[in-house]
């Protein structure tokens, strides 16, 4: 009994972590990896925008894997992070967005009221 105890909790502790947090406009679902340009067309434009940029080292892609570049060398890559206010009664989502692709979405607090940026 013991043995399985152990053996359940070790399965438990080797499964992947959950997914992420996601951002549904309409009938779409915004993930990591989902493009800039899908973002803005699904959900409109963001409530606010900020910009900065980040050096980051070299990765090439090797039978569908991340390999980083040898060396000591960066590339600077743009970092948006996008603040989307879906109203009082629903939470706010921010997307954080590297080189032009999501690679992180966070769950905020409610929403506050105001007009909300609807599709251009």
């Amino acid at each position: 009994m013991k043995r399985l105890c152990a053996l359940l909790l070790l399965a438990l502790a080797c499964t992947p972590a959950a997914r992420a947090d996601s951002l549904r406009c309409g009938t779409r679902l915004v993930v990591e990896g989902t493009t800039r340009d899908q973002v803005t067309t699904w959900c409109g434009a963001p409530t606010e925008v900020q910009e900065r940029r980040a050096l980051r080292p070299p990765i090439i892609w090797y039978y569908g894997r991340p390999v980083r570049v040898a060396g000591e060398s960066y590339i600077e890559v743009l970092v948006e992070t996008w603040t989307y206010n879906l109203g009082p009664t629903k939470l706010m989502r921010r997307l954080t967005i590297e080189d032009g692709e999501v690679v992180d979405i966070e769950t905020l607090g409610y929403g506050y009221p105001g007009k909300r940026k609807q599709r251009e």
